[in-house]
């Protein structure tokens, strides 16, 4: 009976590797048991100017890992005088689920970024981690949203190619996955000029 009322994602997330950047996507819909609890969750979390993190799983603890990474990254880069790379946080936040790998954070993680190039990690939730060179999704959804990059998908995609891409594995997770849904999608893309939400008029175009 606890479980039910947890606060929960049953989620579709993805990150593609371009050549020119990185694109994040998620739907929006959190789940309490059998409750659509929200259509409007956040699951692209920004954590610096040129790093963000999807999430996955309990949003308690994602939000809390939200926070203890945008402490430790500013005072990173108050003590170093410049922004760590996306290697360097996404290690950061491998040992803090590992730290906890007894009593675990109960998520699923991607971590996207751009430093001298375009990078994607994941983690599950004892601290693995991964570097993905093309791809990666996580969440209830996300073997349907695999099976839909795994065929589109083609080393040098363009960001233009690879927010198309995001739009249609997304969605068509959210036709299949009962946990996936809410008011609709989110892309963000992040370059060498940072972080860039997609507006919601060129998502649904995207999406078809």
């Amino acid at each position: 009976m606890m479980e039910e009322k947890l606060l929960k994602t049953g989620t579709t997330t993805l990150g593609i590797i371009c050549k020119d950047g990185v694109v994040l996507a998620a739907e929006r819909k959190a789940t309490m048991g059998y409750l659509v609890a929200s259509k409007n969750a956040e699951k692209i979390l920004p954590l610096n100017s040129r790093l963000a993190m999807t999430t996955a799983g309990l949003v308690g603890d994602a939000q809390a890992i939200e926070r203890i990474m945008k402490a430790e990254l500013k005072l990173y880069e108050y003590q170093e005088e410049r922004k760590p790379s996306v290697r360097a946080a996404a290690y950061l936040l491998a040992n803090l689920l590992y730290s906890r790998r007894y009593y675990p954070f109960y998520v699923q993680l991607l971590v996207g970024g751009f430093d001298d190039k375009p990078r994607l990690y994941s983690f599950d939730p004892s601290g693995s981690i991964q570097e993905e060179n093309e791809f990666f999704s996580t969440g209830s959804g996300s073997p349907i949203a695999l099976g839909v990059l795994e065929e589109k998908f083609k080393k040098g995609v363009t960001v233009e190619e690879a927010k198309k891409m995001a739009a249609k594995a997304i969605k068509s997770a959210v036709q299949r996955d009962i946990a996936s849904g809410g008011s609709g999608i989110d892309i963000m893309v992040i370059d060498k000029d940072g972080i860039k939400k997609v507006k919601d008029s060129e998502v649904q175009e995207l999406a078809g």
